[in-house]
């Protein structure tokens, strides 16, 4: 059984994307499937996601 976590940012919504520690990804309204993620590719994911949010693309 895979602990499925949220981001605290949702607070009490279910209308969040989870992770589970070793397994991927989730919409919370569709618990039932779940897109798998490697840890390399989820470590990269947050390194981009990090450098977006420490400076932002222009439009």
């Amino acid at each position: 059984m895979t602990a499925w976590r949220k981001s605290t940012y949702t607070g009490d919504g279910n209308n969040c994307v989870e992770i589970g520690t070793g397994v991927g990804i989730r919409d919370s309204k569709a618990p039932a499937t779940h897109v798998p993620v490697s840890a390399q590719a989820w470590s990269a994911f947050l390194e981009m996601a990090s450098a977006e949010v420490a400076a932002p693309v222009e439009q």
